[in-house]
């Protein structure tokens, strides 16, 4: 897996949606990869910093703010 094939599946790796043989490429590229386990660790910092304002009352759904993040990180990364 290329750091640029990663950057495309981190949302779907951290929504526990890839399938295995995915999930054991990225797994092992990671452990290789000092700069795809930072992008990875940024988008999980992000993650846990927004959940707080995620159960706060909204006009906007939590699931929806939740979904439009990771669409943004999955734009971005292309």
């Amino acid at each position: 897996m290329t750091c640029s094939e990663l950057a495309e599946l981190v949302t779907a790796y951290l929504d526990g949606a890839l399938d295995e043989r995915s999930e054991t490429l990225l797994v092992v590229h990671l452990d290789g990869c000092p700069a795809c386990r930072t992008l990875l660790d940024q988008h999980q910092q992000t993650v846990r910093l927004l959940a707080p304002a995620a159960s706060e009352p909204s006009p906007v759904s939590a699931p929806a703010c939740r979904d439009a993040l990771l669409a943004a990180f999955r734009d971005s990364s292309r």
